[in-house]
């Protein structure tokens, strides 16, 4: 158990989640209704094969929080998490297939995106194993509460 768990209370906990449902729904919101993802001017028409998993990834984040909300139990949020983050994952390979992006020529821009978009698959990658492990010390008794 790390101090940061240590430290963070079942309120303080539940209070997490909560604002992750509201930044999640709000970003549901602004990406799909206003202002819509297609104001933003170096995202290309690519970009509508790669939303149905941002929103999947969004949502899925609104209903693993809101079951966390509702029952704080570590195998439960290490599960939600590693559903969460599978779903990521996901998102971000296809992002980094379709490349939904127009940057002017020259600019350093798809360089550092694409290298953003590795760092964040390995980062997946790595909260995927951490989550798959803390579920199988969850099995193996080895579970400490929060």
């Amino acid at each position: 158990m790390t101090a940061t768990s240590k430290s963070r209370t079942p309120v303080a906990r539940r209070a997490g989640y909560a604002i992750a449902v509201l930044v999640n729904t709000l970003l549901i919101y602004l990406i799909n209704v206003w202002p819509g993802w297609d104001v933003l001017p170096f995202l290309t028409a690519g970009m509508t094969r790669v939303l149905p998993l941002i929103n999947l990834s969004l949502v899925a984040g609104v209903a693993v929080n809101l079951v966390c909300l509702a029952h704080d139990a570590r195998w439960l949020v290490a599960a939600g998490s590693l559903v969460t983050t599978s779903i990521g994952l996901a998102a971000t390979v296809r992002m980094w297939q379709v490349f939904p992006f127009d940057f002017a020529a020259g600019s350093p821009w798809p360089a550092v995106v694409r290298v953003l978009l590795i760092v964040a698959m390995a980062g997946s990658v790595i909260g995927i194993v951490v989550q798959i492990v803390t579920l199988l010390r969850a099995a193996a008794g080895r579970n400490r509460p929060h």
